[in-house]
């Protein structure tokens, strides 16, 4: 009865954590178009240049050590001495969240515009495309497997005493075309903007400069897990600009398996 009560507890507490990371999402999506939520990345206080860049930048380095520290496969293995291994991903989830929803809450609008465009339909255009990188985010997730990126899938198997499914290749549609869809769905939402300031433009290229960052050490870790069917998929497909052709005899249509294991830096 104890074992029973500590998996509906893991559940529910993977629930909440799922709830917060799809409200901090959606926040997300509204602080970068400036669209539906009560403060933006251009809205609030504006602080003296030196304060909003200091405070900025460590609001994102804050994020980015997080997330990238806890999605390192030698941090899981000692983490989880501590925390069950089935909510090991939801806590990830939990805390990445909450690191977004300190930056949301913190962050310093740097308001001089660097570009804007003042027809109001191709204004709506470009906001529309900005839109597409969101769906283009959350299409990726749900391509491999979105419930267990974001932690669910563990703690309702472990709810119903299954194991988790061993890590594999598999071949969806996105992940033939860009190896990375999910970044290049956050690249094209910051950087697709009717109105550039230079607060969104901090955003944009430090979080650009992560996402590089985040690839290099996700793709060493797929390495590690495929060896050389990943090393074959990378020469074959490109990394975010969907240009190289499949090399012939390969086989086409293979693509890296994102595991909730491995894809801790395209969850945000």
């Amino acid at each position: 009865m104890g074992r029973s009560l500590a998996r509906l507890i893991g559940f529910l507490y993977g629930l909440v954590a799922y709830l917060a990371f799809f409200g901090t999402i959606l926040y997300a999506i509204g602080f970068v178009t400036g669209l539906f939520v009560p403060k933006t990345i251009d809205t609030g206080n504006a602080a003296p240049l030196a304060e909003a860049l200091v405070v900025n930048l460590l609001l994102m380095a804050l994020f980015a050590v997080q997330h990238s520290v806890m999605a390192r496969r030698q941090f899981k293995e000692w983490w989880t001495q501590y925390v069950p291994r089935s909510v090991e991903r939801s806590t990830y989830v939990l805390f990445s969240s909450l690191a977004l929803i300190l930056l949301f809450w913190q962050w310093r609008p740097i308001p001089a515009v660097l570009w804007q465009i003042n027809d109001p339909r191709l204004a709506l255009a470009i906001t529309g495309v900005s839109m597409i990188g969101w769906v283009l985010v959350f299409l990726s997730t749900f391509l491999i497997n979105h419930f267990e990126l974001f932690g669910l899938h563990q703690v309702a198997n472990n709810l119903t005493g299954r194991s988790m499914p061993p890590a594999r290749f598999k071949t969806p549609m996105l992940y033939k075309v860009v190896r990375h869809p999910i970044y290049l769905g956050f690249i094209i939402a910051f950087w697709v903007a009717p109105t550039m300031t230079a607060g969104h433009l901090l955003f944009a290229a430090v979080t650009t400069a992560y996402i590089f960052i985040g690839i290099a050490l996700e793709e060493r870790d797929l390495i590690e897990m495929f060896g050389e069917e990943y090393r074959s998929y990378r020469t074959r497909v490109s990394m975010l600009i969907p240009w190289r052709k499949t090399l012939p005899g390969a086989q086409a249509g293979m693509t890296a398996a994102k595991t909730a294991a491995t894809t801790g830096h395209e969850a945000a």
